[in-house]
């Protein structure tokens, strides 16, 4: 079982710039995965965790708020935020 989270540079610079409430949603995504494990927190449904298709196949994303997501990849014992992302309706 996954208990363990790490931040890619990127990711740490992107969470420097997104609203508090974002920082707040993620840094409780955190603390779940290190106290119950990957597998439980997946099933929570206010994250709407989701296998990821096309050139994002292999990762994962869950959702932050309505306008943002946070992208991760699945390594042996660990899971690695690739990407916090804000999501515009306008780029579908």
């Amino acid at each position: 079982m996954i208990y363990g989270v790490e931040l890619s540079r990127k990711a740490q610079r992107q969470l420097s710039k997104v609203p508090l409430h974002i920082l707040n949603k993620i840094e409780s995504w955190i603390e779940f995965v290190e106290v119950e494990g990957l597998e439980e927190v997946r099933k929570r449904p206010g994250f709407h965790d989701e296998k990821l298709k096309g050139e994002r196949s292999g990762q994962r994303s869950i959702r932050l708020s309505r306008s943002y997501r946070a992208i991760y990849s699945i390594h042996k014992d660990k899971v690695e935020f690739v990407l916090i992302e804000e999501v515009n309706k306008h780029e579908y």
